[in-house]
């Protein structure tokens, strides 16, 4: 089975938008210049790197799939020219209470287990809300919690050494000291 680190997007992969708005189009995309730093650290630590996403604003009619999609292809490629990449992307383009893949639900975790064959308990989730921490507990995902690209708690969990190796240790060490891409 593999290790996986698990990272939302709004929040953890660009800056958030205000509340109650969405990243739209890629002229309002901020990517985080601390994430390129943790996917390199984790990939280089043999973790896959997995963005999984509620995307309600789809739902709402504010932007379509097409644009969900055409985004995600620029994140990508931006994050891959920095060294960074990533698996795999998993989003919830349901309206709240209309699936159990929304977050806090565990429905695009279970997929993206199946898919890759993760070992969850040996994986992180990096999250900036309480879904993301609430969907960690349910699965079973060491968890930290990072804002505006500082870790601010990295849960119990992700501390315990019997659950995470040396290089995912180092790793989780290297997230919470912030250390820039290369260190």
């Amino acid at each position: 089975m593999r290790r996986c680190l698990f990272l939302d997007r709004d929040g953890v992969v660009n800056a958030a938008p205000p509340a109650g708005e969405y990243i739209r189009r890629w002229e309002e995309f901020r990517l985080l210049p601390e994430v390129v730093s943790w996917i390199r650290l984790f990939k280089a630590a043999g973790f896959l790197a997995i963005v999984i996403t509620n995307q309600r604003g789809i739902a709402l009619g504010k932007h379509s799939e097409a644009d969900l999609l055409m985004l995600h292809e620029r994140m990508r490629a931006e994050l891959a020219a920095q060294g960074a990449i990533l698996d795999d992307i998993f989003y919830c383009p349901h309206a709240e209470g209309a699936c159990n893949c929304r977050k806090p639900l565990p429905g695009m975790v279970i997929q993206a287990q199946q898919k890759w064959d993760i070992n969850l308990s040996a994986s992180l989730l990096i999250g900036d809300g309480q879904r993301d921490r609430l969907l960690a507990e349910r699965c079973g995902i060491p968890f930290a919690l990072v804002r505006d690209g500082r870790v601010l708690e990295i849960g119990q969990m992700a501390q315990a050494a019997s659950v995470t190796p040396a290089a995912t240790t180092q790793a989780i060490g290297a997230v919470r000291k912030g250390l820039p891409a290369g260190n």
